[in-house]
Parts: structure tokens; sequence; C-alpha cells
């Protein structure tokens, strides 16, 4: 793992904003490629004067959708049968993708907002989506907003670790460690949204009742 961050992070710095789209792409799929180690060290450039942080959330955020499509589209076409058949090898057992079926059907846009703003949940809400065939202008949109949050949050960090510890871009595995403890408090602030959002759904569907 440690020498596929590294790789993914000099394809950051080789690549340009096309290499962050394509590397975004392949993050939101069940690649091992995390955003951590895509977002921050572009950003470690932007704040260098080498691109534009601007470009680099637009970049980023193109990418991530471009990704989250794909799958939708995969997974709408193979289908729930297959999903379930292969899924544990992209660590998406049946069980998992049970509660994600039942999150989406019940929360809908909130649900695949919100999840495109959880690590570890961002890049597997697309395949779900696409089972349980959510429209697909509903997805584009939300997940593009989730998207842009996500990544204008790690294209912050990637600044301030710029400006912290300038050496964190040689060592990816420091760098998300980074990124990670700075994020801690915002990832609480997220879920605690992502509760409030849960309870209000919850108390119209009861009033409706």
């Amino acid at each position: 793992m440690h020498h596929l961050l590294q790789y993914w992070s000099e394809w950051v710095l080789t690549g340009g904003y096309l290499g962050i789209i394509v590397l975004m792409a392949m993050g939101s799929t069940p690649l091992p490629l995390p955003a951590e180690v895509v977002v921050p060290p572009a950003a470690f450039l932007a704040a260098q004067g080498r691109l534009s942080l601007a470009g680099v959330i637009l970049a980023s955020t193109l990418g991530a959708y471009l990704g989250a499509a794909l799958m939708y589209g995969l997974s709408l076409w193979l289908g729930r049968p297959l999903v379930v058949r292969f899924g544990r090898f992209i660590l998406f057992p049946p069980k998992k993708l049970e509660e994600a079926e039942h999150w989406l059907t019940r929360y809908q846009a909130g649900g695949v907002f919100f999840a495109r703003l959880l690590p570890g949940v961002r890049h597997l809400i697309s395949i779900p989506a696409g089972i349980v065939r959510m429209n697909f202008a509903v997805f584009s949109v939300w997940t593009f907003i989730g998207s842009t949050i996500s990544c204008s949050i790690l294209a912050y960090l990637g600044v301030r670790a710029q400006h912290v510890a300038p050496d964190l871009l040689k060592d990816p595995d420091a760098l998300i460690q980074f990124v990670r403890g700075q994020s801690k408090w915002l990832l609480l602030i997220v879920l605690a949204f992502a509760a409030l959002y849960i309870v209000s759904v919850w108390l119209s569907k009861r009033k409706s009742n």
C-alpha cells in the first residue's frame, strides 16, 4: 500500500489537472485510491503557485463525479445479483449492500450527499444508487455538491499542511495521517448534520403517518 500511495502521489505531481481528474475518477471506484492522497498533494502545488487552487478543486470534483457516474451506470447495468455474488471482493458483502440500499431508499438525495462527505463510504455509495435505480439527475446533483464540499475541505487541509510541514509532500503516508488528524472535527460536524437530517426525515414521515 505504501508503494501504491507513493505512486499515486507522484502521478498527481506530474499529471497536473488531468492526472487529478483521472485519479479522482479511479478513487470513486472500489480501487484502493483515497482522495486524501490526491487532493492534498495537488493543493500543495497550488500553495506553491504551481497550480490554481480553484483548478484543483474543480478537477478533483469533476473526477470524483465521473467515477461515481461510471459506477452508477455499471451497477445499473450489471444488476444486484452480480454485485451480491462478487461484492465481497471489493469489500462490499451482501449485508453491507442491503444496509446501503435501505439507507438510499429511506434518505435518497440526503443519503448520497452525506455519503460523499464521509471517507470510507464515498467511493461505494454509487453502487447501491445504481442498483435501486435512483433518479440519475438527483444522484448527479447531490454527488457533485457533496464532492465539491469534500474536495474543498481536502484542498484546504492540503494548503494548511504545506504551511505547517512542507516535507509531508515527500511522504504520502504521513500526509494522509495529517489530513485525517486535522479533519476529525470536520467529520464530527458532518456526522452531527447527518444525524439531524435523519431525525428530521424520521419526524416528517411520522407526522405524515
